[in-house]
């Protein structure tokens, strides 16, 4: 994998919601790119990102309280040019040429209907896993959403936008 491609890949986790407030990096990601980048470690990008949801919001070095019963499951998005936008435009599926330093997801993120309360999801999450494993990345939602029986929680194409500082 070429430099570029891979300085491209890790610098999509470096990011901020468009569709929330600022995005925060977990320490762990922090670390891992500031070693790559800068101390000729090795760094492999996800070949795919879980996004979870969240009733207490993570910090830089905590996990929050993710939802869980309920028939709550993370979704998982592949990371391909396929999935995510290009930085030129939203719903672009070609490799980034834009100026803006900015991505999203080109597909509905739908989340499978809660078959009991979630209660109010104030946060999502990228995560390496469809369950433990490493939070990448996490931000609160503009607007908190309570989750309850019977309703079904998704984020609508382009939701999911990040940008690398601009």
């Amino acid at each position: 994998m070429t430099f570029f491609k891979r300085l491209s890949m890790a610098l999509v986790l470096l990011v901020a919601s468009v569709a929330a407030y600022p995005a925060a990096m977990t320490d762990t990601l922090e670390n891992s790119v500031i070693d790559w980048l800068l101390r000729g470690q090795a760094f492999t990008p996800p070949a795919t990102v879980w996004v979870a949801l969240f009733t207490t919001c993570p910090t830089d070095s905590t996990a929050g309280t993710e939802v869980t019963g309920g028939s709550y499951a993370r979704v998982s998005i592949a990371s391909s040019l396929a999935n995510w936008a290009g930085t030129q435009s939203s719903g672009s599926t070609v490799a980034s040429s834009g100026t803006g330093g900015t991505t999203s997801n080109n597909a509905t993120v739908p989340f499978p209907p809660a078959t009991a309360d979630w209660g109010t999801v104030n946060c999502f999450g990228l995560m390496s896993a469809s369950s433990g494993g490493t939070l990448y990345i996490y931000t609160a939602l503009t607007t908190p959403r309570t989750i309850t029986n019977g309703s079904t929680a998704s984020f609508a194409a382009a939701a999911l936008t990040f940008q690398i500082d601009n």
